[in-house]
């Protein structure tokens, strides 16, 4: 990966991130007929309690990603204290292909695991088959019960990988 892709922090609220969440946005229109209208806050996405991460080439940004603590609450079936919440993943379309994706997953697992968060989870989607794959291909299996705004629709798959936090099993 050339360094122009290395992934960087960001804001929630940086206006490159805001136009990537507006076309991610307009992705799960087209693939499941609305947006996804899971609540972010900005400081769900800052230290110590989260990060996300921003990858820019020669052109601007062309992928984000991030996680948040996910200790509990009304909606959290099958999670567990010192989870961590994959959120945001999206790669532009020109820009797919050239390992954005698994450059800003690793970054989010390293951070979380030095935030030392015990686990990651995800809610994704049947009509991402992409997304799934390389959850799989990374080590993330299914998440039952499933957690999240979207627990009880069919086309939900809720994911999860263990985190090497360094201590003994």
């Amino acid at each position: 990966m050339d360094e122009l892709l290395t992934p960087r922090t960001a804001r929630l609220d940086d206006p490159d991130v805001i136009e990537m969440i507006d076309e991610v946005q307009q992705e799960y229109v087209r693939r499941y007929g609305g947006p996804d209208s899971t609540p972010l806050r900005v400081e769900e996405f800052l230290p110590p309690v989260g990060v996300l991460f921003v990858v820019r080439d020669a052109e601007g940004s062309v992928g984000m990603g991030g996680w948040r603590a996910h200790d509990g609450g009304p909606e959290a079936d099958g999670l567990r204290p010192g989870d961590a919440e994959i959120k945001r993943m999206y790669v532009r379309p020109q820009a797919r292909g050239r390992g954005v994706a698994r450059a800003v997953l690793a970054a989010v697992e390293r951070s979380a695991t030095e935030a030392g968060r015990r686990r990651l989870v995800l809610e994704t989607g049947l009509r991402q088959p992409e997304a799934i794959g390389l959850y799989t291909s990374s080590g993330y299996r299914p998440l039952v019960p499933k957690f999240g705004l979207y627990r009880h629709e069919e086309q939900s798959v809720c994911m999860v990988k263990d985190l090497d936090t360094g201590s003994a099993p």
